[in-house]
């Protein structure tokens, strides 16, 4: 397997785990800002409190966006499954 061969396969999962990942982290990351501005209006110094909408939040994009995940996952998989052949000489 030649370096050009693992950089293009390095290259193809970096952008799936970006593109898998980024979902669930920016919603949690939109949740966890609103829930800190809330808080600072508020006056609220409780720290746990953010903790339970961000996890509904990643939990409700993982259940909206797992059939874009799971594609984009197996796309990886079939396109490294067909070129087996390439990388094994």
């Amino acid at each position: 397997m030649s370096e050009d061969m693992v950089i293009d396969v390095m290259q193809m999962a970096i952008k799936v785990v970006i593109f898998a990942s980024a979902p669930p982290l920016l919603l949690g990351l939109i949740v966890g800002i609103v829930v800190s501005i809330l808080q600072t209006i508020t006056s609220i110094n409780e720290q746990t409190l953010a903790f339970i909408p961000k996890i509904l939040a990643v939990f409700l994009s993982l259940i909206i966006f797992g059939p874009f995940i799971i594609s984009t996952i197996k796309d990886l998989f079939l396109a490294l499954y067909i070129d087996l052949v390439r990388f094994i000489r």
